[in-house]
């Protein structure tokens, strides 16, 4: 039960997110908080699968730094590809 904290943790930093970094136009609203929800259960699944229990502080520390570390450069790298595709379609319509 304990890796749904890891979940919504990792859905609610993927939210800030989502909300910080620029360029919300070029993706759904739902990427960030699903991405964050992501990483922090698979960190959680991973740490669980590693033997550590919910009385270590690193599976805690861990599943909700991870979301933090991964989503906002995954985000940033997202809107730079999505604005050099729209770009190259401009180009390839001629659209102005």
């Amino acid at each position: 039960m304990q890796i749904l904290l890891a979940l919504i943790v990792g859905a609610v930093l993927g939210i800030g997110a989502h909300f910080s970094v620029t360029g919300r136009d070029t993706r759904g609203a739902v990427l960030a908080p699903m991405l964050g929800a992501v990483v922090g259960g698979a960190v959680w699944l991973a740490f669980t699968w590693a033997g550590l229990g919910i009385d270590s502080p690193w599976i805690w520390v861990v599943s909700f730094a991870a979301p933090a570390v991964v989503v906002f450069p995954a985000l940033i790298a997202l809107t730079r590809v999505r604005r050099a595709h729209d770009e190259r379609e401009r180009a390839r319509l001629k659209i102005a």
